[in-house]
């Protein structure tokens, strides 16, 4: 039997053991996906384990897509621009680091059929998936791309790959089309932003990276005033497809069954 995990620290809120037990299931795969909590010390063993076949693939998220990456021996051409790697597989005896974040993030956009070319977007957060999602921006073709962190340093190390962002401090705000919540604030019930985002003109567009819960503070205040809201459920299951394919070679179909197991 085949062994798959997703490491991340916290891991709890992750669905990835959900949606890929059910695709092995419906794809009659012999393998088990799991989760585990991680720490720094146990990447390299996690990284040879996959190595040596003990596991066959891993998914990496918060907080270790970048602290992974010295451990893989090859990068993948999005890994490389990102600096970010969110899942890793063996091939030809090598590990190989990949980021199907980026094409996770676009086809999210692509599916609701929302044009972000030449749009102002502003990013809160500057952790793991931020480079992804600014990457597939400029692929896009926005026109700016504003970052806010609620830790400077960390937008600033993000302008060091991506030259042309432009840097918020945290808590202030310009015009935009497009607000993406790359931040944790929301996986906790009570969770809420030090600053207020109700003063924002109508018909915006609120992108929360989180999926789970599906209902946070930035919903509340995305779902209102004739404004486009979207969670990152379909986020993580297009980048789901894609590790799986890279892991199979079977694209799973992502339809409104799948959708509403995950959900549920």
């Amino acid at each position: 039997m085949k062994k798959f995990l997703v490491i991340g620290n916290p891991i709890d809120h992750s669905l990835s053991p959900k949606l890929h037990n059910y695709w092995f299931k419906k794809y009659n795969i012999n393998a088990i996906y799991g989760k585990l909590e991680t720490n720094d010390t146990d990447l390299a063993e996690l990284c040879e384990n996959v190595r040596d076949g003990r596991l066959n693939g891993i998914n990496v998220t918060v907080p270790f897509k970048k602290s992974i990456m010295p451990y893989v021996d090859v990068l993948s051409d999005h890994s490389l621009r990102t600096k970010s790697v969110n899942t890793i597989s063996l091939e030809n005896g090598k590990l190989i680091g990949h980021n199907t974040d980026i094409d996770g993030f676009e086809l999210s956009i692509k599916k609701i059929n929302f044009d972000v070319t030449n749009k102002s977007i502003v990013i809160l957060g500057a952790g793991g998936v931020v480079p992804s999602i600014i990457y597939a921006l400029q692929r896009m073709n926005v026109s700016n791309i504003f970052i806010s962190n609620r830790t400077k340093e960390k937008a600033e190390e993000l302008k060091k790959i991506f030259d042309d962002l432009k840097i918020l401090d945290w808590g202030e705000l310009t015009d935009f089309d497009m607000i993406i919540n790359a931040t944790s604030i929301g996986l906790k019930e009570n969770d809420n932003f030090s600053f207020d985002l109700t003063k924002t003109k109508k018909n915006k567009f609120f992108y929360d990276v989180i999926y789970a819960p599906y209902k946070t503070n930035f919903f509340n205040i995305g779902n209102e005033k004739d404004n486009i809201y979207e969670n990152g459920l379909k986020m993580f299951l297009y980048q789901a497809q894609k590790a799986f394919y890279i892991w199979h070679n079977i694209e799973p179909e992502i339809n409104n069954e799948v959708i509403e197991f995950v959900k549920n």
